[in-house]
């Protein structure tokens, strides 16, 4: 008879433990389940026999050590392994994003990550700006520039992070264009109206573009190889899709925009950068054509 496989998210939670615990850490006791999900012991005793049943080639009881141990065989039915996502769950407990309890490991192991500046968000600005995204909204904000502070009316459909700080992209009537706007340096908001542009007008936002990512060509031999290694680059070239609006940020970020770093820093360079120029200045005009034309079709539902 087949067993049925798991239909509660708890359920299927509790068995993804199993495999972290015999993956991550090449162990697993039933305790470990009870501590983790404040459980009974007949519940997870219940929750190894399900696993028993449903993948009992992939561990086996071992007496001596007291614990369940992954076999040679062992294949995951309900974890993702990702050293990405790993990584990514211990630097958010670091920074206090994951409670203690949310990091599966039973003894965390040393880690620490530089200082990351955090900017402060109004949980108030960002709820209401949600809601703006969610009702196609306009508001307006009180926006600190890097040369003054004004209100300024915009109408955000989308977040952006761009490896340091959050973005709202939005339309601004008053640029008759999509740009980004730091949250952190929203001071203050008031209510507007419908929005009268569509997200679907951003094109910057909507199209991608490849990336392309190679050694720079003033490494030698030995250096080249490494980068190739760390990027993971194939036949000496890394592709990494970008949307066109997201773009610039990376190219900052890692400072492919710069031709003065020494090549032990820059360490990379972007082989296609007049294809993405070209890409973006195409996305803006045609923006402008859209609209341009949605302006002309609300002045004649207006006469």
């Amino acid at each position: 008879m087949a067993i049925s496989p798991p239909k509660s998210y708890i359920q299927r939670r509790r068995l993804e433990f199993i495999e972290w615990k015999l993956y991550w850490e090449r162990r697993l006791n039933r305790s470990d389940i009870e501590e983790q999900f404040e459980v009974s012991t007949p519940q997870a005793s219940s929750d190894i026999k399900l696993y028993c049943e449903l993948a009992g080639e992939n561990f086996e009881y071992d007496s001596g050590r007291k614990a369940y141990l992954p076999t040679k065989s062992f294949t995951p039915k309900f974890l993702t392994i990702s050293a990405d996502r790993l990584l990514l769950q211990l630097r958010a407990y670091l920074i206090n994003a994951l409670s203690r309890k949310d990091v599966w490991f039973r003894e965390i192991p040393p880690v620490d990550m530089a200082p990351d500046i955090a900017r402060d968000i109004n949980p108030q600005s960002l709820k209401r700006i949600l809601l703006a995204i969610r009702r196609r909204r306009q508001i307006e904000i009180e926006y600190q520039s890097l040369t003054k502070c004004k209100w300024r009316t915009i109408a955000p459909h989308a977040l952006a992070f761009d490896g340091y700080r959050w973005h709202l992209r939005a339309w601004s009537p008053d640029r008759h264009d999509f740009r980004d706007f730091v949250l952190s340096r929203i001071r203050g908001m008031r209510k507007s109206g419908p929005a009268s542009f569509s997200p679907e007008h951003d094109l910057e936002w909507h199209r991608k573009i490849e990336l392309k990512l190679c050694p720079h060509p003033d490494l030698d031999a030995q250096q080249t190889e490494a980068i190739q290694c760390d990027y993971n680059m194939k036949n000496g070239m890394r592709e990494v899709s970008v949307r066109l609006s997201m773009a610039y940020y990376f190219i900052k970020r890692m400072n492919l925009d710069l031709d003065d770093i020494p090549a032990k820093r820059a360490q990379i360079r972007l082989a296609n950068i007049d294809e993405v120029d070209a890409a973006i200045a195409l996305a803006k005009l045609e923006t402008s054509e859209l609209v341009g034309e949605a302006i002309l079709e609300q002045d004649r539902l207006a006469e």
